[in-house]
Parts: structure tokens; sequence; C-alpha cells
């Protein structure tokens, strides 16, 4: 397809049909309650993979097609997000997994900002945790819409009333079960589906890597043992309903109700009826808002924003991916299109859709899908994009590091590598980039929230870049940004000194709070202030 010089008419109608035919979300939960699962499960049931594959799964099984990273693999945790695109029952699903590591919540946090709901998962056997609290306090902020899967209930696990209680008592919405299980955690038989009031056993298939078989059954009329158990799944889900209430719609829509179902992804056990919710009761996109507070109308002519950046993806060619979600009008690939932040333009010749490493080319988009621009160097985290109508939406926010390491390239001759690496890691917002001036380019100090982040910096520098690298630690603790217009800011100081990242924005470090309060007396004139938002 050619390249555009200018963004092509946008059809009003034809925007509000295909986004209406959107359903943007995230997987989020504690490491291991099975997101990487439960998304390729999604995939399998949509007919987007042929067969799934779970992290810790059987040798006949594959890994999961969305972890690529060797460290992903080795470990079977997933620290970086894959955005996927399925079709089900006519609707559009985008699926954003995000990172498995707590150590990575900040690629979490921005791809909250790029969704329109999310699936909560609840490991059955632990429950809530504290990472899953974190997740859910960003949702609530956003007021975004949360479906609860309550997960792995093929193992042995906590009782299902007092789930549901505890769900209602953390989240402080109304837990409105959809489906209800025939058994208890680890003697999983079937599910109720209650607003259908059906009744379905369950088998799974070649080990879960096929689509389990559901085969609707009617209680009354099987053996008085088997019986017993969906009886006692009815008198459960009643009691629940009768407590609860119904769904409501309008209610989910505010995040003060969440739909609860029960799952074993790696069995492929109530995936179907998950795909069903986000089908029927999922948000579509809808305006988003700008740093004018004036939504931004779906029919508006192009306007996207960059959540996350990736690189080493094919190791051949070492590219740029931007992942970019639309928020209005068609996207047509080779349109040009305007960065906010620089004001210069960007030629959207390669745009993919990304699974895993394979990629397809994306020729149309519409608001809710998320694209990925490869060969994006220019781009960073919080781009705002737009054709015609100038646009900005809110900063995607930063957070406060709490470790602090000096990197260093093992080889002096590997040095042009090592800053390529460093220059990388930077952009994409693995670490963040901290430099000064008596450290200089050769050492600069990698700040992050938590120390996996190091250990897959220290990976990529030496893996793709070629030039293994040092890590010495720092003991710092604490980090805040000194304001501009402050004036006699030193280079260092008592328990601290000052670093700068590549933005331009000064930032002074510290081994504890008690620091904070000596500097203040030490440089009045300096005045210091929070990094954009805490990871509490």
């Amino acid at each position: 397809m050619p390249v555009l010089t200018e963004s092509l008419p946008t059809d009003p109608a034809a925007v509000r049909r295909e986004a209406s035919r959107r359903r943007t979300f995230a997987v989020i939960s504690h490491p291991d309650a099975g997101k990487s699962t439960l998304t390729e499960a999604l995939a399998l049931l949509a007919r987007a993979i042929q067969d799934a594959g779970v992290t810790h799964g059987k040798s006949s099984r594959h890994a999961t097609v969305s972890d690529w990273m060797g460290i992903e693999q080795e470990r079977g945790i997933s620290i970086s997000s894959a955005a996927l695109q399925l079709t089900y029952r006519d609707t559009i699903l985008n699926v954003v997994d995000t990172p498995g590591h707590a150590d990575f919540s900040e690629d979490t946090y921005r791809v909250l900002a790029a969704v329109d709901s999310a699936v909560m998962l609840i490991d059955a056997a632990k429950g809530f945790e504290p990472q899953t609290v974190k997740l859910l306090a960003v949702c609530k902020a956003r007021n975004i819409p949360i479906i609860t899967v309550i997960n792995k209930w093929d193992r042995p696990g906590l009782d299902a009333l007092g789930l549901i209680d505890d769900i209602g008592e953390r989240t402080g919405m109304t837990p409105v079960p959809l489906t209800w299980p025939a058994g208890i955690a680890g003697d999983f038989h079937g599910l109720l589906d209650i607003p259908g009031k059906r009744a379905f056993r369950l088998e799974a298939v070649d080990g879960g890597a096929q689509a389990a078989t559901e085969t609707e059954v009617r209680p009354a009329e099987l053996d008085p043992i088997e019986a017993a158990r969906w009886v006692e799944a009815e008198e459960e889900a009643g009691l629940v309903e009768s407590s609860n209430g119904a769904f409501d719609t309008a209610e989910f829509a505010a995040a003060r109700q969440t739909p609860v179902l029960f799952a074993a992804a790696a069995k492929n056990f109530g995936v179907s009826q998950l795909l069903d919710t986000l089908v029927d009761l999922g948000p579509a996109p809808s305006p988003r808002e700008t740093l004018t507070d004036e939504p931004r109308p779906l029919e508006s002519p192009f306007s996207g924003f960059v959540f996350k950046v990736q690189a080493g993806q094919d190791s051949s060619h070492r590219d740029h991916i931007a992942y970019l979600r639309i928020c209005s009008g068609s996207f047509e690939r080779g349109m040009v299109i305007t960065n906010q932040r620089t004001g210069k333009p960007f030629a959207t010749k390669y745009a993919h859709r990304v699974l895993g490493r394979s990629r397809e080319v994306v020729d149309t988009a519409w608001p809710g899908d998320v694209v990925g621009l490869v060969n994006a160097t220019s781009l960073r985290v919080g781009d705002s994009l737009f054709a015609e109508e100038p646009v900005r939406f809110p900063d995607i926010p930063r957070f406060s590091p709490e470790l602090f390491a000096v990197a260093r390239a093992k080889d002096p001759g590997r040095y042009k590598q090592f800053r390529r690496g460093i220059e990388q890691l930077e952009h994409e917002g693995v670490v963040q980039v901290l430099r000064s001036d008596l450290r200089g380019d050769q050492a600069p100090v990698l700040a992050a929230v938590g120390a996996l982040q190091f250990e897959v910096a220290a990976q990529r520098l030496g893996t793709e870049f070629n030039a293994p690298t040092s890590l010495d630690h720092l003991t710092y603790t604490l980090a805040m940004a000194v304001a501009p217009g402050s004036t006699g800011v030193p280079e260092t100081f008592r328990g601290g000194e000052i670093l700068r990242r590549a933005d331009g924005e000064v930032i002074a470090v510290f081994g504890d709070k008690w620091k904070v309060g000596h500097f203040r007396k030490d440089y009045p004139g300096v005045v210091l202030e929070p990094i954009g938002a805490a990871i509490d």
C-alpha cells in the first residue's frame, strides 16, 4: 500500500459501528495466578492458535507463545506485556496480557491506561494477594470495570462462598457470580450458567491443549451422588444471589459491581463463559479524556497514544515496536500522523498486529484496537499521535524508583554497544536511566521499582547488544524530583547525589527519608517534589 500524504476521511457511522464491536481489556493478577495461560486459552477458543500451552505444563505441551523473552521461558513468568487480537462471535477482542511479576508493576500500570476493562484473576488457593490489591486500586482510580475470574478451581483451594465474601470486602464492589462450580476446589466437575439457568459437565481434551468439551446436563436425571454436587452448587449460587442481587450493567460500568466466574484456564474450563461475558457485558471503547478535560469523540479524526515501546522481539532486525492504542477515527496503514510531543510527522508504513514473535500486517484499525508501529525509534511511552485535529492525552505517570545500581561495561572495548543498549532500555522504560557529570556516560545509574528489572536489563545488554555488564548496587532507597527554578542545587551532598534523566528532569537520591530532612535544611533553595506516583 503506498504511503499517504494525509489521513483518509473518517466515516462517523463506520467508526461507531466498528468501535461497538471492540472490547479492549487487560488481564491482571498476582504473579503465577495464570494470566498468560488464560490469555492463550482465550486465543485457543477464538481459534487464533492451534494448541494452548501452559507455562509449567507437561513436556507434550507448548511454551506460552506470548512469552518470547528467554528469561520469561526459563522462569515461567511474563515480564513484557503482549497485545493480541482475537475474533469471537463477530466481536474483536483486544487482549493485553500484563507482566506477571511485581517488579514490573510500572509496565502493568501503563497497560491499564490503554484498556476499557480488566479481567482480574484470583488464585483459588491463595485468594487476594498484595499485587492484586495494588492493581485493583489503579483500576478503581481509573474507574475501569472489572470482571473477576477465580482461577485454578481444578486444584485444592479455598471455599467458594468464602472467596465471594473476600472479593466483596477487598474490592469494595458487589460480587455477582455468573457461573458457579459443581464440586469443591480440586474436584471440578462442571459449571452452572446462572443467568441461563443451565448446567454443563466439563472434560479436558489432550491435557488442556485443546478446547474442553462441554456437555449440558440435567441434575434431576443424574445418579444421586453426582446430582448432589449440582444441587449443592445451585443452593450456594442461590444463596449468593439472594444476598448480592442480580447483575446490573450500570453498576458494573460504574465499577461498583463485579461479575464473577469460576475457571481452570490450564484445562480450558470456564474460558468460553468468559468469552461470552466479555462480548455480552464488556464495555466498548468510549470517548477518551484529554488534557483539556474534553473527551475526544470516537468520530473525530484519527488519534491515539503510545503506551508501550518494545525492542528485541525480532533478533535478526533489532527493530522497535511502539504499541499504539487507537482512541478515535480510523487508522490506515501508510497514513502520515503527527507526534504531539515533537510536532513532527510520522509515517505508518510498517504497522503490525503482534502475537508473541509472530506478526501480521494491519491495513485498517479502529478505536480500541492496539497497533504495533515498527521501526518507531522516534516514539516514546505517553506520546499522543493525531491526524488533522491536535490532541494531547493525559501523560502516563512514572513511578518513584526504590532500587539503584551503577552499570558498567565489563569490556571497555564494547562501550559503543553498551551505550546503545542503555539508550534502548531507557527508551522502552525497562529501567529509568540517570546520569551525572561526575559519573559520566560510562557509568549511568539504573533506577528500578523491583530487582528483576536489573536482571532483565543486564541479560538484554549481554545478549542483544553483546555488551556484558556489571551492576554495582547503591544504598539509595528514595528519589525525589528537584523542582524547576530551584537554586543552589549541589552535585553531591551528605547521604546522596544529584542525577538527571534524559528528559531533563533533575533527580535527588537519598539513603533514607531522614536524609531528605537534612538536605532541606542544608539547601533551602532547592524544592523537592514526589516523582510521579508511588507503587504502594
